[in-house]
């Protein structure tokens, strides 16, 4: 077997040596303290993290004092949808004050938090996308001056099974016009796009470390006003009571040395990936000349590439493009035991039959230029492998 390929960079990355190296410390006996302890093994350990929340504030555009650190990017998201519905809760405690408006190509994490507002009583808009991912800006218009005016917005900034990047700044802006809060999702933004918050008005910004060379389990939601949010866990008076708890210190010092680092070198590596995921989606259509590749009428991450081959299905390609050495993921969801189409690609108006056929390729730091061969043949082989198992077993 060829030496194996990692494409699935957009599901997590490695973590990188410098963020290794400035996490070891706080791993031993020497760094170890409790943050917020008065001792001096506590003012270390303070220090580091406040630190790293300029670090991450920096890569951002944002201010220190605005990054609430979490455990990643689901907390982010559910702090910010449901933070935002319980802080307009009402005298007998119901949601029902609160207007929450999003879109349905949004990630889990924040279709379930809407669905959770739902069911305690919020009211949920989702606004319709078109054919490549992009939000109706129209209707968004039309929700911002209806009577029962938003809560939050909340729409993100580059799509995870896609790519399409979101005109966030003009949604920030149109909502700011109207009074309305405005959060996004930049987990798959952060290191891949441009991203300065002093360019436009928003609320609340969601990041994650393991996306960008930093390790699992933290992230931060970066907020411009913690009074527009409700904490959802209820502790001592870490971040200003909006997150509580003692820190991941380990944690947050990577995600401070990733976020540095991935903001210095955005530009060079975005170039480099984009430039890789170019030549796989032209070769990919010259090999397999049916295959439909998905939001190109649209701005896409440079690292993001979605392609359907007809005839088949992601699960059987995914597994056997793992076989061949290349690991890639699928634009469905494993529901109930059943593999369903993505919802992405439905709510794009993809066929279910081509939605169910989706592979996603998404380059980074184990990407290089000379993979991209091996990838082309693989994928066009399995294409053929597949179809032709799904015709015999159709004739049996």
């Amino acid at each position: 077997m060829a030496s194996r390929i990692y494409l699935d960079h957009a599901a997590t990355t490695p973590v990188r040596a410098e963020v290794r190296e400035a996490m070891l410390p706080f791993l031993g006996d020497d760094a170890f303290g409790n943050p917020s302890s008065s001792h001096n093994f506590g003012r270390a350990a303070r220090a580091a993290v406040e630190h790293a929340r300029a670090q991450v504030a920096r890569a951002l555009g944002a201010e220190p004092s605005q990054v609430c650190f979490t455990s990643g990017g689901t907390e982010a998201d559910n702090l910010a949808v449901l933070g935002a519905a319980l802080a307009r809760r009402n005298d007998r405690h119901s949601l029902a004050a609160a207007h929450i408006v999003s879109s349905p190509t949004e990630h889990k994490a924040v279709l379930a938090a809407l669905h959770e507002a739902e069911a305690q009583g919020a009211r949920a808009t989702l606004l319709p996308v078109d054919r490549d991912g992009v939000v109706d800006l129209a209707a968004l218009d039309d929700a911002l001056e209806e009577h029962h005016r938003p809560t939050l917005v909340s729409v993100m900034w580059v799509n995870n099974e896609v790519g399409t990047v979101q005109p966030v700044a003009e949604i920030a802006r149109r909502c700011a016009a109207s009074g309305v809060p405005f959060h996004t999702d930049a987990v798959q933004a952060f290191g891949k796009v441009a991203m300065d918050l002093k360019a436009f008005p928003w609320a609340a910004v969601t990041v994650s470390a393991h996306k960008i060379g930093g390790p699992k389990g933290v992230g931060a939601l970066v907020v411009s006003d913690p009074q527009l949010l409700h904490g959802l866990i209820h502790g001592g008076t870490q971040q200003s009571g909006l997150r509580p708890g003692t820190e991941n210190v380990p944690g947050i010092i990577g995600f401070g040395e990733a976020a540095e680092l991935a903001a210095q070198e955005r530009a060079a590596k975005a170039a480099a990936w984009g430039a890789m995921r170019d030549a796989l989606q032209q070769a990919i259509v010259e090999r397999v000349s049916d295959a439909v590749v998905h939001g190109t009428g649209a701005a896409r991450s440079p690292n993001i590439l979605s392609v359907s081959a007809p005839g088949t299905d992601s699960e059987s390609l995914l597994m056997h493009l793992d076989l061949t050495g290349v690991a890639a993921s699928s634009g469905s969801a494993c529901l109930t035991g059943a593999v369903e189409p993505s919802h992405v690609l439905s709510a794009m108006g993809v066929r279910p039959e081509l939605a169910a056929a989706a592979v996603r390729f998404s380059f980074g730091s184990l990407s290089a230029p000379e993979q991209v061969p091996q990838v082309v043949d693989a994928y066009a082989r399995v294409v053929a492998k597949v179809r032709q198992l799904r015709q015999a077993l159709a004739r049996s």
